[in-house]
């Protein structure tokens, strides 16, 4: 819907600026007298204007967005004027992309933009939609400290989600880099040093020494060819993924990996219960709250699964009754959302649901990474012996022919 700025006059002479969404320049028009009689300037404001070109680059993390939340919920409860709030938390805001944005919307503000606007249009590609779309609904309802209250609450628990998998992840993943540093050091540099004592002694060497060797001669010749293969994989992956058919087709692969697929299908029903709670407790319509919590779902499989019940909802039919025919949606989830439906509880019910799941997905989290740690110790231990029996079997036969 275009955007247009105006410059109005009120019966006494005063003047105001602001920005209105219209569907026409007439339309817009009928929108300012509501509140003021005499319309002295309209210009449509173009969207690409207010764009920043590097904003699909940048992201802000959930920790910055709780933070800022917190902070707006603070010194809105204080009394202070909007403007003066926004620029408030820009100064203390510790992300400087955060920071910049916030800025930005300062100004937007003070010359008349409403402030979900102004993030809209600022934060399209920086901002999550949950926020952008909570804080119109707030700035709708008349009750921005509630939303921003609403919003501290949700991004804190994102962090928190975020932040409980990084760490179970960070000692499998250390041992891992350490480890396969440690074999390419041994497969470059030591092994060679062996083989040209072995290649001298006349004797038949054990099956683990000729695979060793011939692995040590693999990593020396083709070790950065095998670096760059790797990479144009990885390359070619993501642009796979970057296209509609790949992105489903990788999401639905995803789901289908063991005890990784349950852990992803339980943390994408975190998502959707909790950006669903938060949107309709922020007064949002049904429709528009299913859109953006679809959207909010990082498994696009799901996301599509959960898109593909709007047509339904709209044509009167019930949320649950629309997800059942999911197959990747989890049979809880749906339940529990038709039950919130029938008892008009669906807020709080999915507040509870999402509060489940994220407990869920730390505890099948930490089993899983309590079964992979073992693992890697296993496979390197594994590979330790193969090494000192490809070492020390052809000196064992070397002594023994003395």
């Amino acid at each position: 819907m275009p955007t247009y700025k105006y410059e109005a006059a009120y019966s006494s002479g005063e003047r105001v600026n602001g920005v209105v969404e219209a569907v026409s320049q007439s339309d817009a028009v009928a929108q300012i007298r509501q509140s003021c009689e005499v319309v002295l300037s309209l210009k449509e404001v173009p969207r690409t204007a207010v764009k920043d070109p590097l904003a699909r680059f940048q992201k802000i993390s959930a920790k910055s967005l709780a933070l800022t939340c917190q902070q707006f919920a603070i010194i809105l409860k204080a009394g202070m004027p909007l403007v003066q709030t926004v620029d408030l938390v820009a100064e203390q805001c510790p992300d400087r992309t955060l920071s910049r944005l916030l800025r930005q919307v300062s100004e937007d503000v003070s010359n008349g933009w409403s402030l979900s606007y102004s993030f809209t249009q600022r934060g399209e590609k920086t901002l999550p939609a949950t926020f952008r779309e909570t804080v119109r609904a707030g700035e709708e309802s008349g009750d921005l400290l509630s939303a921003f209250r609403r919003l501290a609450d949700y991004f804190e628990r994102m962090n928190k989600t975020r932040e409980s998998v990084v760490s179970a992840l960070t000692y499998p993943a250390f041992v891992i880099v350490v480890a396969a540093g440690v074999i390419g050091i041994i497969m470059t540099f030591a092994v060679p040093t062996f083989t040209s004592m072995f290649e001298s002694m006349d004797i038949d060497l054990p099956w683990t020494t000729v695979a060793l060797i011939a692995l040590s001669h693999f990593f020396q010749r083709y070790s950065l060819v095998l670096l760059g293969v790797i990479a144009l994989a990885l390359l070619a992956l993501q642009a796979f993924r970057m296209t509609d058919r790949g992105g489903i087709v990788l999401a639905r692969a995803q789901l289908k990996i063991p005890i990784i697929g349950a852990i992803v299908r339980m943390s994408g029903a975190s998502q959707f219960a909790h950006t669903m709670s938060t949107l309709l407790t922020a007064g949002m319509p049904i429709l528009q709250a299913i859109e953006v919590s679809g959207r909010t779902m990082t498994n696009l499989c799901m996301a599509r699964d959960i898109a593909a019940t709007l047509p339904g909802v709209e044509g009167g039919r019930g949320l649950g009754e629309c997800m059942s025919y999911s197959k990747e949606l989890p049979a809880m989830l749906v339940q529990m959302t038709a039950v919130g439906e029938a008892t008009g509880s669906m807020e709080s019910t999915l507040k509870v649901l999402a509060e489940y799941y994220d407990n869920e997905v730390d505890v099948r989290t930490k089993r899983a990474l309590s079964l992979l740690e073992p693992t890697i110790i296993i496979v390197l231990a594994i590979f330790v012996v193969f090494i000192l029996m490809a070492v020390y079997l052809p000196m064992f036969s070397m002594y023994a022919a003395i």
